[in-house]
């Protein structure tokens, strides 16, 4: 009767995302319908919509099952997660304009698509959009896996993990092939409001509920797992995670989330520049829900001692089976559930505007038929990611190790090449290359962190030196003749241009 009970819910709001999904789009046809309003919601989304889909990027199954695991494992390191994003929130403000604006001024619409027109290489793209589809793919095999797990908990083992896996990967597909990005920020309006309700009520009712109040469970943490409460956590300097890894970590992940392909298709859909720039003030409002499941995994030591591996991952909703009745358990599955799929439907997405975009317009009959071949790969990527999450899944958990360290070699050839017109397209290839080679070399070694610290800023580290290097001794002759408003991304904090407005060519400078 349980698992009646709470699947029959879930069902119900899975059928509801994608109706939210298909009711987003409708009357925009009038819009042009093509790529751009597929991929970037026709730049028009406020700064509402905004935040509420930048935050549902941010706010995964990780934010309700690792969160609570590393909470349960560990402790105090994984608040690394709040403070990179409250930090890359603030970067944000400044790097989300710039690229908003050098976006609409030549009608890009995503990452690869900045880069290849910065260095005026069409190639360029393709070779980017490959190898941030390397990194990205294992993000939607994560949620893949972790929606699978909550609707298999959630309905109390009835429904098996394969069959979770594909309920996740169909809903996803289904509704981001029609809607596109407007309906991802449609259901992440949904997700918020199940997320902030759920939420509150177990920071309340965990607490209330097994020990009386907070007062009871804090003195419990503080006298007996103190190690978790303070750097390096309950795994004690041999995990690796302290300070130095903290903060490098932090920083690292901080410069990172905002080049990540799916915040910059983030930041392409919005109305204006100022609706970057509020949504970056209030965005890390939401990060204070990250401190529940984290609060609640610690919890979980008391009242579900000895999970051990994967299995730490269920500490929330253990708790939550284990107490309250089948209808609420399947409402915060619900909320968890979306916490996969607004993130996944935007990986997809980003996957599938790259391809269509950057490699699969180099073909020449498929030039005027972007939308159509990107959205033919949003499907390809999602039935890669399960097939492999049936079959090898550690072989994508594996590159997930390095996807936020190795998207990190883009920063030099992204941000530096937009602000500095000296900066050239040999020493931006260069540093990536030698970027990506020590990271990997790093991580598959063993060696992260590497002194302590995180390997990714080593790597980045010998990046900037040789890209830096590569630049200053090359030829001035071989500059890009191009004005310096196609090559650099201006007046990226004032409001000088309106949203219609392209900026007039400037002068060249050498």
């Amino acid at each position: 009767m349980n698992a009646a009970v709470a699947t029959s819910v879930f069902g119900l709001f899975m059928i509801a995302t994608v109706g939210l999904g298909l009711l987003a789009v409708r009357g925009r046809a009038g819009t042009g319908g093509g790529l751009a309003e597929w991929s970037v919601g026709g730049r028009s989304l406020g700064a509402v919509f905004v935040w509420v889909l930048m935050a549902g990027e941010s706010y995964t199954s990780f934010s309700y099952l690792g969160a609570a695991g590393w909470g349960y494992n560990y402790g105090a390191p994984v608040l690394y997660v709040v403070a990179y994003m409250s930090c890359g929130y603030a970067v944000g403000y400044v790097v989300g304009p710039m690229l908003w604006r050098y976006a609409r001024r030549h009608d890009l619409v995503g990452i690869t698509d900045i880069i290849a027109h910065r260095y005026g290489r069409p190639w360029l793209g393709a070779l980017v959009a490959v190898l941030a589809t390397v990194f990205l793919l294992p993000y939607i095999q994560l949620q893949i896996t972790g929606m699978g797990v909550v609707v298999s908990v959630i309905s109390y083992g009835t429904v098996s993990l394969g069959l979770g896996y594909f309920v996740a990967f169909a809903v996803t597909t289904g509704f981001v092939v029609v809607s596109g990005l407007r309906g991802s920020a449609w259901v992440s309006v949904l997700k918020d409001v199940l997320v902030i309700g759920t939420l509150g009520f177990l920071a309340v009712y965990v607490p209330t509920h097994y020990f009386g109040g907070y007062g009871p469970l804090l003195d419990r943490l503080v006298d007996e797992k103190s190690a978790w409460l303070t750097l390096p956590g309950a795994g004690g300097a041999d995990s690796g995670l302290g300070t130095g890894w903290f903060v490098t970590t932090s920083l690292l992940n901080a410069l990172t989330v905002v080049i990540f392909p799916t915040t910059v298709a983030g930041y392409l859909g919005a109305r204006s520049a100022d609706a970057l720039r509020r949504n970056a003030i209030w965005l890390p409002a939401y990060n204070v829900l990250l401190f529940v499941p984290v609060l609640l995994g610690a919890a979980a030591l008391f009242v579900v001692p000895g999970l051990a591996g994967a299995d730490s991952n269920l500490a929330l909703f253990r708790l939550v089976v284990d107490s309250l009745p089948a209808w609420a358990v399947g409402l915060i599955g619900v909320a968890a559930a979306l916490s996969s799929v607004v993130p996944m439907a935007v990986f997809m997405l980003v996957i599938g505007t790259m391809w269509g975009r950057s490699v699969l317009s180099l073909v020449p009959r498929l030039r005027t038929r972007q939308k159509g071949a990107a959205q033919v790969v949003v499907v390809a990527a999602g039935v890669i990611a399960l097939v492999m999450t049936y079959t090898v899944p550690n072989t994508l958990v594996r590159l997930s190790l390095i996807s936020y360290e190795a998207m990190a070699q883009l920063l030099p050839m992204l941000l530096l090449g937009l602000v500095w017109r000296r900066f050239t397209l040999a020493g931006g290839l260069s540093g990536l290359a030698v970027g990506v080679a020590t990271v990997c070399a790093l991580v598959f070694s063993g060696h992260d962190p590497v002194w302590g610290i995180n390997a990714g800023i080593v790597a980045l580290a010998a990046n900037l030196l040789v890209a830096l290097g590569v630049t200053c001794a090359g030829s001035a002759d071989r500059l890009d003749g191009r004005p310096d408003a196609e090559v650099l991304a201006q007046d990226s904090l004032d409001d000088r241009v309106s949203s219609g407005d392209r900026v007039s060519p400037g002068r060249p400078r050498g």
